[in-house]
């Protein structure tokens, strides 16, 4: 079926019924599978099964017990510390409920510390207090000097200054169920609520549930806050620029069926909704409108020189029908480039997006033309007042070309300069906005006690019970000093810390003995001691495997960001190496995090190059002329590299979710040139105009047309960018830019290119003549 005649027009509105049907099956069937969509908040999602950093870490999973957990701090009130009556007596409370917490395994505090002791011959091992209302003043002492010196507490469950205190729930959530970490969020804030009313204290939740559940919550809160926001702008500006109620209805009545068509079709591939996969609504909506406007202007335009409504209909069909079809499947090439990306929701959002540019297409050609069809409508005098403009400005453009594209190379220059202040950084906690909850309450206790950055090392002595080998625990115990003499470093939790402890304490608690005991079976001795002597939840499966032959030691660093700690990583496996002949390599959700950005920027290389070389083949095919569909090539690729060069002089930092703009911008840019060199090669065939002519034709013609959607977009993307998800809010707000770059070179430097080329291809054409002759 071919879009580029009035036959296919006439054909369609005689068989308008029928159309309405078949579109109608088709949506219905496709919108079904939005039944199997499901919110996927677990931070594994953002990682590919062949992802190295999430290989080590699922292996490293399965042989010790898992680090998800909610944190609970305490924010003393002014005056206060963290060591008082009050506070130790909110401590014991919510240790003891903690433990009700939906999948809880394990709970730490300073309350349930398992200190050790020694009475005459015997080994005690028991909570550091209880009953905290009761304690004199000496045991108060004693209690501080335990948890402000103790390695293992201090900045992992307790701070130092005591400017706050934590109890840690460790949950292991069976995998079956995605809400099952929304039902330990739920537990958890309720508990907070009560603890707090009952002691008079302000706690701060952290945690990776707590973590993984923002994910689902920033979700949900772009889709209720965004959408809205979306579809008012679109009434908006839609009206304000076609000035018809009627017109402005029916294109959101195109938007609706391609969203749900594209998140039935997500559903029927088994997509798990997260926060850049949740907002192909708000992109799949901004893309829409575009093909709508395209040929609603058209048709007012067509009626405004005097034409019936129908015979517009049509002939926007005949003119727009190409092109339409050229930007959604280019645009939908663009967005599949993302497939490239090495996190799996960004693949999410570009199948769901391509597949509802594809049926935004299709309605746009099929069921707007119905629809404007059943009523009369009126083109009102904006859009006459923007011709005219767009006119004028094709005049000035033809006639100072070469100006145009001189100053136009010169600014390009200067501004994708600055590309090079570009750096690959990241900080995921700052994926959330300062207003979420989740952000507040982390970054207070990152200031306050200890970070949720926490790098594991699997140690390997590869034999049955070598961790108690004394040469093997020396090693741990140098990585762990060289860890905690980082300034950076705020608790390094190591398995050498105890048997230092029982080493002094079942020496009489002589201070000259809190070493690594000297011979292996006296450290295997202590250690099972020790184990037969700890309560039931507080075992150390979170530190050694099942036969003894390896540890993990388990570093807790400040707030950096990805390139900081990327590099302490780089420096800690160097030691490991170098130092202790020991092949170790760093682990945990941290670790993941901050190489995604880098593997996302080499995967989308290569889907923005496929996609650059698709994109262009298509154009060239369409158009029929390579001369053309090479130089659309730098309308096509300039904003992108503009708009990096512009987030550089303002931002500097690349995220992974920037590193997908490329390729995911690339298609929708293309729309606009499309649009442009289609009317442009209309004038020059069929109406056998001069390039600068074809020029002033193509302004008039789409000109209005490129502005209306490209303002449209920008509004749209902008929208997402208020996003309170960071990744959506950087990846949307770099689109905007490009794409309003894309418009200023669609208008600037493709028209002066069009009339140079067509002025040198002139000169050589006139040379030959002479020659010939």
């Amino acid at each position: 079926m071919t879009l580029t005649n009035s036959s296919y027009g006439e054909t369609l509105l005689n068989n308008r019924l029928v159309a309405i049907i078949f579109l109608l099956l088709l949506t219905v069937g496709m919108s079904f599978g939005a039944k199997n969509l499901y919110f996927d908040n677990d931070y594994r999602a953002f990682f590919g099964k062949t992802n190295p950093q999430l290989d080590a870490f699922e292996r490293l999973q399965k042989t010790y017990t898992k680090i998800d957990n909610v944190q609970f701090a305490v924010e003393p009130k002014p005056g206060s510390n963290a060591s008082s009556v009050q506070i130790l007596s909110a401590i014991e409370e919510l240790t003891e409920l903690a433990w009700q917490i939906p999948y809880s395994l394990r709970v730490d505090s300073i309350s349930n510390y398992q200190h050790t002791e020694v009475d005459e011959d015997d080994l005690l091992v028991e909570d550091l207090y209880e009953f905290a209302e009761e304690l004199d003043e000496q045991k108060l002492e004693a209690i501080r000097k335990i948890i402000s010196t103790e390695p293992s507490i201090i900045g992992r469950i307790h701070d130092p200054k005591h400017r706050s205190t934590a109890v840690t729930a460790t949950v292991q959530l069976p995998g079956k169920d995605p809400m099952e970490v929304v039902e330990v969020v739920e537990a958890s804030r309720l508990l907070k609520e009560t603890i707090e009313r009952n002691h008079d204290v302000k706690l701060r939740l952290g945690g990776i549930a707590v973590f993984n559940n923002a994910f689902l919550e920033a979700s949900q809160n772009d889709m209720m806050t965004l959408m809205p926001a979306m579809y008012l702008v679109i009434l908006v500006v839609t009206y304000l620029m076609i000035r018809s109620i009627y017109a402005t209805a029916m294109v959101v009545l195109i938007i609706v069926p391609s969203i749900t068509f594209a998140m039935g079709f997500g559903g029927w591939i088994g997509v798990g909704l997260t926060p850049p996969s949740a907002s192909a609504p708000t992109v799949i909506t901004t893309l829409a409108v575009a093909d709508s406007i395209h040929f609603l202007v058209t048709m007012f335009q067509r009626m405004k020189a005097g034409h019936s409504q129908r015979d517009s209909i049509i002939y926007s069909l005949s003119v727009n029908g190409k092109p339409i079809f050229l930007t959604s499947i280019t645009t939908a090439v663009g967005f599949l480039s993302l497939n490239f990306s090495d996190s799996p929701p960004f693949h999410d959002l570009g199948n769901i997006t391509a597949a509802g540019v594809m049926a935004a297409w299709l309605f746009s050609v099929m069921l707007l033309p119905i629809l404007m069809s059943f009523v009369t409508v009126k083109p009102r005098e904006t859009l006459g007042f923007l011709n005219n403009y767009m006119g004028k400005m094709g005049e000035f453009i033809s006639s100072k070309y070469k100006a145009v594209l001189l100053v136009s190379i010169f600014i390009s220059v200067l501004v994708t300069a600055a590309i090079t202040r570009n750096e690959i950084n990241d900080d995921f906690l700052k994926y959330f906005d300062e207003d979420i909850t989740f952000r507040a309450d982390t970054d207070w206790i990152s200031q306050n006690l200890t970070g949720l950055n926490q790098i594991q090392f699997d140690m390997q002595s590869k034999k049955p019970n070598g961790i108690s080998d004394p040469v093997f625990l020396n090693k741990l115990e140098r990585f762990a000093n060289w860890a905690r003499n980082h300034e950076v470093v705020t608790n390094v939790q190591s398995i050498t810390d105890v048997f230092k402890r029982l080493n002094r304490d079942l020496n009489g608690g002589d201070v000259e003995f809190y070493r690594i005991p000297e011979n292996r079976e006296l450290s295997a001795q202590y250690l099972l001691l020790y184990e037969l002597s700890l309560p039931f939840g507080l075992d150390l499966n979170n530190q050694i495997d099942i036969d003894k032959s390896s540890t993990q030691v388990i570093v807790t660093i400040d707030d950096l960001t990805t390139n900081q700690i990327k590099a302490w990583i780089s420096e800690a496996e160097t030691f490991l190496e170098n130092e202790l002949g020991m092949d170790t390599v760093a682990a945990g959700p941290t670790v993941m995090f901050s190489y995604i950005a880098e593997r996302n920027i080499q995967g989308m290389l290569w889907g923005t190059l496929y996609a650059v070389l698709i994109i262009s083949g298509i154009i060239l095919i369409a158009l029929k002329d390579v001369r053309l569909g090479l130089l659309s090539l730098v309308p096509n690729v300039l904003p992108a590299a503009l708009a990096f060069g512009v987030w550089g002089l303002f931002v500097g930092q690349v995220n992974m979710a920037v590193a997908v703009v490329t390729g995911m911008a690339l298609g929708v840019i293309v729309d606009d040139s499309v649009h442009f060199l289609t009317k442009y090669q209309l004038a020059r065939k069929n109406d056998n105009l001069s390039a600068e002519k074809a020029v002033v034709s193509a302004f008039s013609g789409v000109g209005t047309a490129l502005l209306v959607t490209t303002i449209i977009l920008v509004a749209g993307f902008a929208i997402l960018a208020q996003s309170s998800f960071g990744l959506n809010s950087a990846m949307a707000s770099l689109t905007a830019i490009a794409l309003f770059m894309a418009l200023v070179a669609d208008l600037t430097i493709l028209p002066a290119l069009l009339i140079l080329l067509d002025r040198k291809i002139n000169k050589s054409n006139a040379s030959d003549n002479v020659v010939t002759a």
